[in-house]
């Protein structure tokens, strides 16, 4: 135990492994907030043509979502993170990070549509019958009807899909990236640090926090959401 807290404090007054572990929380949390961000805005997309009326424009809009949300959920991280690097960006000079970023925001988006798909259709097609009835387009009951109570019903789930991501951009250490796993791999074979056990302990806490950071604001706007609910149902 006292070898555990002595390498733990040998780790965070040196100042190289802090750097180390500081780029590697960096490019960890660049890669996951533009792959989120990518995520939120081709899942969305996919989500709406795929819930869209079925008419002859939009066969082949709604077969090429389909396949492509198939093919992502279907095949593994990793293997698609390989596919990204030595295959289709397989370019001399192109950034590492931009490689990286798509392909967790392409996997990222599969998900993401299919949560915002269920949440769009959990909502009673009465509601959208009435506001037929009652003259509004398609866009307005969609915009005042389907989305508010869409937006409720999916927040937990896009909570759950943003920390997977930030756990899953620990495999491009895979792929020689130096994020936060990669860094605490390093420092563990150092001279000086020949125990793998605290700079990983040290890696955990840095997820941990994230994470918990994430829950707590998921968590926020889940009551918020429930408040506005309750205002609603007294007046």
């Amino acid at each position: 135990m006292n070898n555990f807290f002595n390498k733990l404090v040998e780790l965070f007054t040196t100042p190289e492994y802090i750097d180390s572990l500081l780029h590697g929380f960096i490019l960890t949390m660049q890669i996951s907030f533009f792959a989120i961000i990518i995520g939120l805005i081709l899942g969305t997309i996919i989500a709406l043509v795929d819930t869209a009326r079925r008419t002859k424009w939009m066969l082949l809009p709604k077969f090429i979502c389909k396949v492509y949300t198939t093919v992502i959920r279907g095949t593994p991280m990793a293997l698609q993170l390989f596919i990204m690097f030595f295959v289709i960006f397989a370019i001399r000079g192109f950034p590492q990070i931009i490689t990286a970023i798509l392909a967790f925001g392409f996997n990222s988006a599969a998900y993401v549509a299919e949560v915002i798909r269920s949440g769009i259709q959990s909502v009673d097609i009465g509601q959208t019958e009435a506001g037929l009835a009652l003259g509004l387009s398609r866009f307005a009951i969609f915009r005042y009807i389907v989305a508010p109570q869409a937006i409720k019903n999916i927040i937990p789930a896009l909570g759950n899909e943003i920390i997977t991501v930030i756990k899953e951009t620990a495999i491009v250490s895979m792929v020689g990236m130096y994020d936060l796993n990669m860094a605490a791999k390093d420092i563990g074979s150092g001279q000086n640090m020949a125990s793998y056990i605290v700079p990983m302990f040290v890696a955990a806490l840095f997820y941990l926090a994230i994470i918990y950071l994430i829950t707590f604001i998921v968590k926020r706007i889940e009551k918020h959401l429930r408040k506005s609910d309750l205002k609603t149902t007294e007046a």
